[in-house]
């Protein structure tokens, strides 16, 4: 009997899930597949189908200690995203975030809320170069913010509507999102 060949289909696919499994190899591979799915911009919320935020009691603390009431939100336009450091999708996302953060930060405002220890965070920025600034919640967010996976972002016009309702990564950079920031800023 002969013995079969190995293939290099069949090679390439071992090497690919030994990488995999590797876990200094694995969260890179991840976030590179992710890249490639965040290049889809997310659409806006159908008007007749936005939820309006009723509820602002949500307390927070920025990354230097300082605490942020929600209610201080009321009447802008709000860019709100779950995350952590340590989740692909998250990662692969973030650079398109930091670009629309460095344009928009005048004009929006930006809460990218993590429940992970500032020190951890502060060294993830760092070592990628991001500016924004990142805050971590006190108390649980309202109920319209349905948080069952992460990355999951918001954006929400000055009249409490939420326009756009994101789970997954995206492209936060798009002409589309840039388009509906500058139609909310505008309105």
């Amino acid at each position: 009997m002969k013995r079969p060949k190995l293939k290099t289909s069949n090679i390439i696919f071992i090497i690919v899930i030994v990488l995999l499994i590797v876990p200094q190899t694995r969260q890179p591979i991840q976030v590179f597949i992710h890249s490639g799915l965040a290049l889809i911009s997310p659409s806006t919320i159908d008007n007749s189908d936005q939820e309006t935020v009723s509820d602002y009691n949500w307390k927070l603390v920025d990354e230097d200690g300082n605490p942020f009431d929600f209610n201080n939100a009321r009447g802008q336009v709000v860019f709100v995203n779950f995350w952590a450091t340590w989740c692909p999708p998250c990662i692969a996302e973030m650079p398109s975030i930091e670009v629309l953060y460095k344009d928009y930060n005048d004009k929006v405002l930006f809460l990218l809320v993590s429940n992970e220890k500032p020190e951890t965070i502060v060294k993830f920025k760092d070592k990628r170069g991001f500016s924004f600034k990142f805050y971590n919640p006190i108390n649980n967010p309202p109920s319209y913010f349905e948080i069952h996976s992460i990355p999951k972002t918001y954006v929400i016009d000055k009249s409490g509507n939420i326009v756009v309702d994101k789970g997954g990564a995206a492209n936060w950079n798009s002409d589309k999102i840039r388009a509906t920031l500058d139609r909310l800023i505008s309105e």
